[in-house]
């Protein structure tokens, strides 16, 4: 009985959001008022996040037979994951009312995914990763075809649903062959019995390569990035948003349980994986990203340079690179967020705001949307004083630490190669003449938010140590 208590105590956060769910799937059927669906949902979070807070430790708890872990990098990484879901409800509101797709499956399915995501960040057993995997993706793959009567949106569904099974075939075929070789499922134990097994023997690697091959899909890494520019672009703006940001916390969960926790003893091997990738995907993603006119394709790339950037991190092996990787991809959350909630916040009703045309002449209709914009640019740039440099700074610092000199140098090269496009849509907004003279109308908690989350990004450039203190905590106290 006790053990049962324990389980349920351990992974209440996830059991309050898969009963929340279910209510806000079985309120949308009846409700009148879409506001009530709105507001449930972010009651879930913020009560999700009110347990994961009240129920932290400093210690690790484990549940199901040992499938689930409850440590610091976990509750960090929730409370991001939850904080980030948020806002983004806040951002998408109106977005989906004018285009009438604002009903009880969107919420149910989002908050669906946010506890796949938990799973994922509380996984110790592969099957408990993988389990939390598929929920999300599921819930993704559905999301993106949401608008039923937009041709390309159900085109960019089937590319993603397509891509998306083949990549986790390839991650569970990995996960299969290392399952074979040590006998055990569970990370603490594949650890144990890697120790004692020849780290060479090629029925290991083969499952390392498949299971880095899933990983780099779900992140949009180089070669696996086929997908993230039509996904973007097909999905309706409010999706897009959702699959940029927060699933992006949990990839990185997964990468640091399976390579940096289970497959420690073959940090070799995946080290030169990861560093192919980084290089790879940081030229591909910059370069590509220059001859770009829509917006959200842009952003895509740019996605797939970031995540070169955030692979320098993990590919140091280091508990500093560890803790510089998790600083990086919180930064990459709230410039993403930033960045389309601009994209939202100009849109309107038979008008998407996603070419950079639309963009002419901003400063001059609304010098506060201009400079908000501004800013996420600057940061996502990687120009001082913001986030965005700081965040490159320390993956990169650990790159180096790490002995990666050539590819520090390459990567400093090619983010001023990057910083073009984003500065071109500053020079865009403040020196172009406007096309577009439509005044901007948005929520006022729309505005508020929006307004704190890109000030975020110039005051954590100048105040980065709180966050760099919780990204090193939570990685030196659950990978110790």
């Amino acid at each position: 009985m006790d053990s049962i208590q324990t389980d349920i105590l351990t992974a209440l956060p996830e059991l309050t959001v898969l009963t929340m769910a279910m209510v806000v799937l079985l309120t949308g059927l009846s409700a009148k008022n879409n506001f009530i669906l709105y507001a449930l949902a972010q009651f879930t979070l913020f009560i999700a996040a009110y347990i994961t807070l009240s129920t932290h430790s400093s210690g690790v708890g484990y549940a199901f037979s040992s499938m689930f872990v409850d440590d610091t990098l976990a509750d960090v990484l929730k409370l991001m994951i939850l904080t980030g879901s948020a806002i983004m409800f806040v951002y998408t509101r109106q977005y989906m009312q004018l285009r009438n797709i604002y009903c009880g499956e969107y919420y149910a399915l989002v908050l669906f995914a946010v506890l796949g995501m938990m799973i994922m960040v509380s996984g110790q057993s592969m099957l408990s990763i993988y389990m939390g995997l598929e929920l999300l993706s599921l819930c993704l793959y559905t999301l993106v075809a949401l608008d039923r009567d937009n041709p390309k949106s159900s085109e960019a569904a089937m590319k993603y649903f397509v891509l998306g099974a083949l990549a986790s075939g390839m991650l569970l075929y990995g996960m299969s062959m290392i399952y074979g070789m040590t006998g055990s499922i569970n990370i603490s134990e594949i650890t144990s019995a890697l120790q004692d097994t020849n780290p060479k023997n090629p029925v290991l690697i083969l499952g390392l390569v498949f299971i880095v091959a899933g990983l780099a899909f779900k992140f949009g890494a180089v070669p696996f990035q086929m997908w993230v520019p039509d996904v973007y672009q097909g999905s309706p703006t409010s999706i897009t948003m959702l699959i940029g940001s927060v699933p992006k916390l949990a990839a990185y969960a997964i990468a640091i349980r399976l390579l940096a926790q289970g497959l420690q003893p073959l940090t070799e091997d995946w080290q030169d994986m990861l560093l192919i990738m980084a290089v790879l995907s940081i030229a591909i993603g910059n370069v590509t990203a220059i001859a770009q006119s829509n917006l959200k394709r842009m952003f895509a790339y740019s996605t797939i340079s970031h995540v070169g950037f955030l692979m320098f991190g993990l590919m140091s092996g280091t508990l500093n690179g560890f803790a510089s990787s998790m600083f990086y991809i919180s930064a990459y959350v709230l410039m993403t967020l930033a960045g389309f909630g601009m994209i939202l916040l100009l849109s309107r009703k038979g008008f998407e705001a996603e070419n950079l045309k639309d963009l002419k002449g901003l400063s001059q209709r609304s010098p506060w949307a201009a400079l908000l914009m501004l800013i996420t640019m600057f940061s996502m740039a990687g120009v001082p004083p913001t986030i965005g440099f700081y965040a490159k700074f320390t993956v990169l610092q650990s790159a180096l630490q790490a002995g990666n000199i050539w590819a520090v140098v390459f990567a400093v090269l090619m983010a001023v190669v990057g910083a073009f496009y984003y500065l071109r849509i500053v020079k865009i907004m403040y020196f172009d003449e406007p096309e577009d003279f439509a005044t901007i109308s948005a929520p006022m908690d729309m505005k508020i938010i929006l307004s704190i989350n890109a000030f975020a990004l110039l005051a954590l450039g100048l105040m980065p140590q709180s966050l760099l203190n919780v990204c090193g905590n939570a990685i030196a106290r659950s990978l110790q």
